[in-house]
C-alpha cells in the first residue's frame, strides 16, 4: 500500500521532510527553491538533474541544488520507498558560513554521493525528524549531516575563523528552564554567533553536543526530584520529557535503573 507522509516542525521551519512507501508514481521534471537531499531505502530509481542521469539505490544520496530541474522514477515496474529532505537556501548558507568564508550559497558539484556512513546518518536523521523528538537534537544532527555532505560535495573556499565563544555561559543556559524547548539559534542569537559554529565549539570544548549536555542536566535534576519524593510522571514534565516512556528510556540509559527503582532507595 502506498503511503505519503510530509512533516515540518514549526521550531525548525527551514526543513521539510517527506517519506513515501511503496510508490510507483512517476514525476515530471520539476524544481524546488531550496536545497534537496534524498535517498531510497527500498528499490532502485533513475533520476536526472539538469539532464544529467544517475542511478539511485540504497547507500547513495541524491543531491539537488536550488532550482535544479530534476525527476526521479523507477527503473522497473517495481515500487520504491524513499525519503526527501528540503532545506531553505538561507539555512544552508548559514551552515556553510560556519565552515567557510562565503557570502553566497556554494552549490554541490555532484548529483549523487555514495557514502555509506552519510547515507546511514541521513536515514537515521529522517526517522528522527518525522517523529516526536527534541528540537535541539534534531537541529544538531541535521547540521552535522549537512556539514559532512557539503564538505564532501562542494568546491569550497577558505576556511572561516571565528572568535572563541564563552562555553561557561552556554552551559549555564543549557542548564536553565529544562522543561522548555531550546534551539541552537536561540543559544546563538544573544551571542551574535553562528549557531553551527557554536555547535562545533561546544562539542570540541566539552566532548558533548549541546543536546547531550542538556540531557545530562535533565537527568541530574530528575535524580534530585525523585529523591524528594515527587511522582515520576511529574518529574518527567518538570525535566522536559514528553511523557513517562521518554523519561524512562533516557533515565535508564544513563543510570541502568528505572526512575522508580532509583526512587525507592530514598523514600521510606
Amino acid at each position: 500500500m502506498n503511503r505519503e507522509f510530509f512533516h515540518r516542525d514549526p521550531a525548525l521551519p527551514f526543513a521539510e521532510c517527506r517519506y513515501s512507501t511503496n510508490s510507483g508514481r512517476h514525476y515530471k521534471p520539476h524544481m524546488h527553491p531550496g536545497f534537496s537531499i534524498g535517498a531510497i531505502d527500498q528499490g532502485e530509481v533513475i533520476y536526472q538533474v539538469n539532464g544529467q542521469p544517475a542511478r539511485l539505490k540504497p547507500g547513495t544520496l541524491a543531491l539537488i541544488n536550488p532550482e535544479g530541474l530534476h525527476a526521479c522514477n523507477p527503473t522497473r515496474p517495481d515500487k520504491r520507498s524513499y525519503y526527501m529532505l528540503h532545506l531553505t537556501t538561507e539555512w544552508c548558507l548559514k551552515l556553510q558560513q560556519s565552515l567557510w568564508q562565503t557570502d553566497t550559497f556554494i552549490p554541490v558539484t555532484a548529483i549523487a554521493l555514495e557514502d555509506e556512513r552519510l547515507y546511514r546518518q541521513y536515514i537515521d536523521l529522517m526517522e528522527l525528524m518525522t517523529q516526536k523528538g527534541e528540537v535541539l537534537e534534531k537541529e544538531q544532527l541535521l547540521a552535522e549531516l549537512m556539514g559532512g555532505v557539503f564538505t564532501r560535495a562542494c568546491d569550497h573556499g577558505k576556511k572561516n575563523s571565528h572568535l572563541a565563544l564563552d562555553i561557561k555561559s552556554i552551559k549555564q543556559q543549557l542548564r536553565n528552564n529544562l522543561d522548555q524547548e531550546l534551539t541552537l539559534t536561540q543559544l546563538a542569537e544573544n551571542r551574535q554567533a553562528n549557531p553551527y559554529t557554536l555547535l562545533r565549539q561546544f562539542k570540541r570544548a566539552t566532548g558533548l553536543p549541546p543536546h547531550a549536555y542538556r540531557m545530562n542536566c535533565r537527568i541530574e535534576l530528575a535524580r534530585q526530584l525523585l529523591q524528594q519524593g515527587m511522582a515520576v510522571s511529574q518529574v518527567a514534565l518538570e525535566c522536559g520529557f514528553f511523557d513517562q516512556s521518554h523519561f524512562h528510556r533516557h533515565f535508564k540509559a544513563m543510570t541502568t535503573v528505572t526512575p522508580k527503582e532509583y526512587q525507592v532507595n530514598f523514600i521510606q
